[in-house]
Formats: C-alpha cells, structure tokens, sequence
C-alpha cells in the first residue's frame, strides 16, 4: 500500500496519510513518504497551495506509530529533521497548507494538525494532547503553540487532562475554522485551496513568511519586521497595477454578493 497519497490539480496539491487501517499513524515509513511528498511540492512551481487529510473518517492521524516507538526508542517524537519530523515538513513550504480534519487528531496528530496555516474540520473531527496519559513531553511545536492559538487556561485543560475536544468546541474556541459535514469536506478545503491558488505566488510566498515569522516574535518587533518588508516589497509595485487589482477586487465581491 502506498503509505502518503499525493495528488495534484489546478495548482492546488492534496497529501492523504494512506494508513486508515491503523488511524493513519505516523510510522517512519509514512513520515518519510509524506517528507517525499512535501519535497515534491516545493519543487513544483505550479502548486500554490496544499491540503493534508488522512484516509477514511476515523483519523486524520492517531500521531507516532507507538508500536513501532517501542522497539526504536523515543527519539522520534523530538527529532526535528524534516525527513522524520512532519511538522518541520510542512512548515518548510512557503505556499499555504490547509488541515482537512476529519477524524482524530491525537498527539503527533495534533501536532501535524498544528503545523497547518489553516485548518478545518468535518463533524467528525476530534482533538486531544494525549502527551501526559502516554508520558511523553511534546517535541515537534504543541506545548508553545495551542496556548497561542486557543489561549493559556484552555491549553492547559486540553494538556492537563488529555481529554477529547469535538469540532463545533473546536471551532468556537478557534482551532479550526469551520466545521463541514464529512463529505462536504474535502470540497470545502479544495475550494479554499483553490481561492488561495489565485494568489500571487510571489505575493503569497512573502506574506505567509511574514505572517508566520512575526507570529515568533513580541508585539514590538513584529511591527518593525512588517516595516522592513513592507518598504522593500512595495516599493516594486506599481500604483496602476494596485488600482488594478482593486477593481477586480471590487468586481469580485459584486459577483458574489450576486
């Protein structure tokens, strides 16, 4: 069985963890395949966007094989080589990656889950940081980045008990973005994707980076690093060319509102 799927179409990518029968877990085996997948990705440039999911509708990913940590030893779960770490994988492309969640995403899991600009989730999407009922302390970005991204009390909630967060608490809580029934998944997220491909490359490519790189750094910082870019980068652009793209901006929203 080919352990990662990966499938490309109108500039748009799709990574599928091809393990349904274990909870698409995430073997050294699979992770290589899915570094394989993402090295494919970033060499391609018409792809301007991705979408990772797992098979099936039990799990997006259940995280490390444990099975398989049992022989090898834990070093997996701090490794921070993209080739064995997926997270690093994923947050090494420039373009961006959006999380189709449709069923668990437990630990690495959750992590991998993460490591996505943009997530969203069918009704069977369930989260959980396992991290302290297995006794192992996180290595691939969790214990900094849910307390950013869903506030420090319902962090360490999650963490502290290892419970199951569903996907409408989920997105009320602001882990993902919108919630779908199972089969309307994947058309939503190829169409998110398929909005984002419209973009730019170049554009994208520099506005992920900023975005992401002023996410690490203090209030202060973040403002000066928008600066800096900002003077650089657009100082190459035209001001009929932004007028341009106005228009068809304003255009655009007509359409829809139509």
């Amino acid at each position: 069985m080919t352990l990662v799927l990966l499938e490309k179409a109108d500039g748009v990518a799709t990574i599928t963890l091809n393990r349904p029968e274990a909870m698409n877990a995430l073997s050294h085996a699979l992770r290589g395949a899915f570094f394989e997948a993402c090295q494919d990705i970033a060499e391609d440039d018409d792809i301007r966007a991705v979408i990772v999911t797992g098979a099936g509708e039990r799990a997006f990913t259940a995280g490390l094989d444990l099975k398989e940590l049992g022989s090898s030893g834990l070093g997996p779960a701090t490794d921070q080589k993209p080739f064995s770490n997926p997270c690093k994988a994923l947050e090494n492309l420039e373009i961006p990656v959006i999380g189709a969640i449709n069923g668990v995403a437990v630990t690495g899991g959750f992590e991998l889950a993460l490591a996505c600009d943009v997530r969203i989730a069918s009704t069977n999407a369930r989260f959980a940081d396992t991290h302290a009922r297995v006794g192992i302390i996180p290595g691939w970005g969790l214990s900094q980045k849910l307390s950013r991204y869903i506030g420090l009390s319902r962090a360490c909630e999650m963490s502290f008990t290892g419970q199951f967060l569903d996907a409408d608490t989920a997105c009320s809580w602001g882990l993902v973005n919108h919630v779908y029934a199972p089969e309307e998944l994947m058309p939503a997220a190829q169409a998110l994707a398929a909005d984002m491909a419209t973009i730019d490359p170049g554009f994208m490519k520099t506005y992920k980076k900023l975005i992401r790189d002023g996410y690490d750094r203090n209030f202060k910082d973040a403002l000066a690093l928008e600066k800096e870019v900002t003077d650089s980068y657009n100082s190459h652009v035209s001001a009929e060319e932004v007028e341009q793209r106005r228009l068809a901006v304003i255009e655009r929203g007509r359409n829809l509102k139509g």
